[in-house]
């Protein structure tokens, strides 16, 4: 039985056993009275527990003591643990805003995560609904009817879904009448070519009503040396070495231009003359498109129909944004958009070390102090001594050598020997994307091409033939009296026999990663 006693605080437990026989004695008369068996009182506890506190034992002074002694260590302890805090918020930050945090932080953070600490805004095409003349250029870059055979259109060697390159691993494309015969190179990307200079040699001679020829700019360089491309550094080549153009030779300068090449290419679309390509365009089912733009006396005019016809497909590489989306990763990660992994990360390093795979030598990788996205090339030409491709057909003739500039494609340039053998620096965007590689497209993945420009020089018995005595022999596609005009300056090709290449195969994959950010995105299916 539990009582509350009368007395304030007062707690009182009795206990009622059975009723006990008669004259024994009860252990309480009154369960719930002021005399029980056992009893406490809360508040005398409390003031023995007071007493208690404030005595002046020896093991209570002791006690104090060490509190006094932690206390020092407990403020340490919050001062280190709001450190912590504060270090943890700022790495967030760094992390989230590596722009905005001192450089040597962003490195750290560029390492970390992949981020780029020094963002840029892109300069990008404005993106518009295609004019009519653009239209009509998409129409005729995708018919068929154009080509002898009528089975081959622009996009059949220029495909959308493969960065307008080729469609497939041939070594050259298939084409002519019956679409039998091999084609002469393959054919490069027609993506960003809008940026494309026109062919020079020389400073720019801008407006100038007696600007010179190329050709007589060409002699005017003849007896200077090719300076020394180095990544990252100022090129003091541009007024030695041939600049710009289309084709691997530069021989066109307009996309209006380039866009004939093929029409008239016995191998390609195989066209006879201009007049023949103007009668598929009057009978071409877009015919009317023809008049609204140019008038009903534009069929009158074959040549100037044709023209026309070349025009709108320019127009149609300039205007359509499928042909310069800047929207790989690595536009992104310049923009702070993305993160490179960290085989990206180096690779993208190496590709900038001028004592290491100096791809930036050629290949440009930054942008324009305009905002111009980078574009990946100089827009320059080099003999690099790609061995000879003895599966092409114009090759079974030991006789036959493509020198790129100087022929036998272009004739104007013949006698500038000193630019036989080069051939157009591509850009490297969307090169991942390809499955044949150079001039002759004797290659077909980036991991032989990388081992080229890595061993070339240490060890060229990988790369070239022996003659009857087993001597190597090297750069066999240029005729030996133009071999001097092969790149032996600039690294990797520096190295020489027997020495230890520039690059191990670890950071060759690291390249081929990183290069594989440079694809763009597929484009839509609206093609």
């Amino acid at each position: 039985m539990l009582c509350i006693g009368p007395a304030p605080g007062a707690v009182s437990f009795a206990y009622a056993g059975p009723a006990t026989s008669a004259g024994s004695r009860a252990v309480s008369r009154n369960p719930c009275g002021s005399h029980t068996a056992f009893g406490f009182f809360a508040s005398q506890e409390e003031r023995n527990m007071s007493e208690l506190s404030s005595s002046s034992s020896p093991v209570s002074q002791a006690s104090a003591a060490t509190r006094a002694k932690a206390k020092p260590a407990r403020l340490a302890l919050r001062a280190a643990a709001a450190v912590v805090v504060a270090a943890l918020a700022f790495s967030a930050y760094a992390v989230a805003f590596p722009a905005d945090v001192p450089e040597p932080v962003g490195a750290i953070v560029e390492n970390l995560t992949g981020a780029n600490p020094h963002p840029v805004v892109l300069q990008r095409p404005p993106v518009a609904p295609l004019s009519a003349m653009a239209q009509l250029g998409k129409q005729l870059f995708f018919d068929p009817a154009l080509s002898a055979s009528g089975k081959q259109s622009c996009a059949s060697c220029h495909s959308p879904e493969h960065a307008y390159g080729p469609p497939n691993g041939l070594d050259v494309q298939q084409g002519g009448l019956a679409m039998t015969q091999q084609g002469y190179r393959p054919p490069p990307s027609l993506m960003y070519l809008y940026r494309q200079p026109n062919f020079s040699i020389g400073p720019d001679a801008g407006e100038n009503d007696d600007a010179p020829t190329v050709a007589q700019q060409a002699t005017a360089a003849a007896g200077v040396v090719k300076s020394q491309k180095t990544a990252g550094g100022p090129s003091t080549s541009v007024e030695m070495v041939p600049q710009g153009g289309l084709f691997w030779d530069g021989r066109a300068d307009t996309l209006q231009q380039q866009a004939y090449g093929p029409l008239l290419n016995p191998v390609e679309m195989a066209n006879t003359s201009v007049d023949q390509v103007a009668g598929k365009l009057e009978h071409a089912s877009y015919a009317k498109r023809f008049t609204e733009l140019f008038g009903s006396r534009i069929f009158g005019d074959r040549k100037l129909l044709v023209s026309e016809a070349m025009f709108a497909i320019s127009r149609y590489q300039v205007e359509d944004p499928s042909f310069h989306p800047y929207n790989s990763k690595y536009d992104r990660w310049l923009e702070g958009h993305a993160r490179l992994t960290r085989a990206e990360l180096r690779g993208l390093r190496l590709f900038n070390d001028a004592n290491k795979a100096n791809c930036a030598g050629c290949h440009l990788s930054k942008p324009g102090k305009d905002g111009l996205p980078p574009m990946f090339t100089d827009y320059q030409y080099e003999a690099l001594g790609v061995p000879r491709n003895g599966k092409l057909a114009q090759n079974k003739d030991p006789r036959f050598f493509d020198l790129g500039v100087c022929g036998p494609f272009r004739a104007d340039m013949k006698d500038q020997t000193q630019y036989c053998g080069m051939f157009l620096t591509p850009t490297l965007r969307n090169s991942a994307t390809r499955t044949v590689f150079f001039h002759n497209g004797l290659y077909h993945d980036l991991d032989h091409v990388m081992a080229f420009y890595n061993e070339r020089n240490t060890d060229p018995g990988k790369f070239y033939p022996r003659d009857a005595h087993g001597k190597i022999e090297k750069y066999d596609d240029i005729p030996p009296q133009y071999q001097k005009n092969v790149d032996v300056t600039d690294a990797p090709f520096d190295r020489q026999f027997g020495d230890k290449p520039a690059m191990t195969d670890g950071e060759i994959r690291d390249i081929i990663a990183f290069l594989k950010t440079l694809n763009d995105d597929p484009p839509s299916s609206s093609h």
